[in-house]
């Protein structure tokens, strides 16, 4: 029997992504999308690649979604509502499936729930966090980095986090290099989301190449936390973000000082080692490119050693396993699920 999924915030880029991955998932079933700004408009008007598998489906109200759990034992929330909104809605669905006695098990891909505590989100995110007594029941981490969850509930890190994350996490957690990482990373525009601002907007955008929030970015004290839960190692990060000219995934060069003399195949083998048993990590003796990961769940991984220096390179769709396809990750461990279920598809390739 098919298990009940939810997707909240259901008019956004990685809302259409969680609608795509469930509707090819073989142990979840939509039961809802949840937009209180388009109840009752169908999910095919909003992601019109969608109407095969959605051609008639219509977003729900949050309180008519509510309702889903007083006719099922268990459910799965997927939260792609936007940061500052999440945790207030999520706190709600939570209180509402527990008064009816429903094991709702959540994954958030907004900020909401990535911090240990209250105060330091809102010292990121500049306002009072909208459910605080729920911190607890959250764990943020890559699904690679953590064996065994130990709350309820998973807030998945932000799509730059990832590809950093993934990178990085390896050279700190071996005890390759010094911990002061430097980061350098570019995302396609769909990692800004649906509404056209200027710097987002195609005319804007196309054939350009630009760097903002240098060294100041928010997603940088996520990465040093959930680098440090990972590793055990404190270190500190300077990332400096770019927009590129494309829509979809993510580049990003770590790069560090070696502890030891180290070899270009030493660093390799222990990468290797390292995501031995990860089904969706792939290192590659050469640079990885985008191409090969863009609408897929995978990231592929590659460095080179050279004069007391280490550089990792990874790849990811932003997305996907930047955002959608990790939550689907995430939420097949939590219930019980194949981890690779419903996420094996490869990239499309030439997009």
């Amino acid at each position: 029997m098919s298990t009940p999924a939810l997707v909240l915030g259901g008019t956004g880029y990685v809302a259409g992504e969680l609608l795509r991955l469930i509707a090819g998932h073989p142990e979840l079933e939509l039961a809802a999308a949840i937009s209180d700004s388009q109840p009752g408009e169908r999910i095919a008007k909003s992601f019109g690649h969608l109407a095969a598998v959605y051609p008639q489906t219509t977003f729900a109200s949050i309180g008519s979604a509510s309702m889903i759990f007083t006719e099922t034992k268990r459910a799965a929330l997927f939260s792609a509502a936007p940061h500052g909104a999440a945790a207030a809605l999520i706190d709600r669905l939570l209180t509402s499936a527990a008064a009816a006695k429903c094991d709702l098990r959540v994954v958030d891909i907004s900020a909401d729930f990535r911090y240990s505590n209250a105060d330091a989100y809102q010292q990121v995110y500049g306002h009072p966090h909208g459910a605080p007594q729920r911190l607890k029941e959250f764990t943020c981490a890559v699904p690679e980095h953590l064996p065994k969850l130990a709350t309820a509930h998973v807030a998945h890190p932000g799509c730059f986090a990832t590809a950093a994350l993934l990178a990085s996490v390896p050279l700190l957690a071996l005890d390759i290099a010094e911990p002061r990482i430097f980061i350098s990373a570019v995302t396609g525009s769909t990692g800004s989301g649906r509404k056209p601002t200027e710097g987002t907007h195609h005319p804007t955008r196309h054939s350009d190449l630009y760097a903002y929030n240098a060294l100041s970015h928010r997603h940088t004290p996520e990465i040093r936390a959930c680098a440090k839960a990972a590793s055990g190692v404190d270190a500190d990060f300077a990332f400096v973000p770019h927009s590129g000219p494309f829509a979809r995934g993510i580049h990003a060069t770590v790069q560090a000082i070696a502890k030891r003399p180290v070899t270009t195949d030493a660093v390799l083998a222990m990468l290797r080692d390292f995501y031995l048993d990860q089904p969706f990590v792939r290192v590659l003796d050469q640079p990885p490119r985008m191409k090969d990961i863009v609408a897929s769940n995978y990231a592929h991984v590659s460095a080179v050693a050279s004069g007391g220096t280490v550089a990792v390179m990874s790849v990811v769709d932003n997305l996907n396993k930047g955002a959608a396809g990790g939550a689907m990750q995430w939420m097949n461990r939590m219930l019980g699920f194949e981890e690779t279920a419903g996420l094996t598809a490869p990239a499309a390739g030439w997009t």
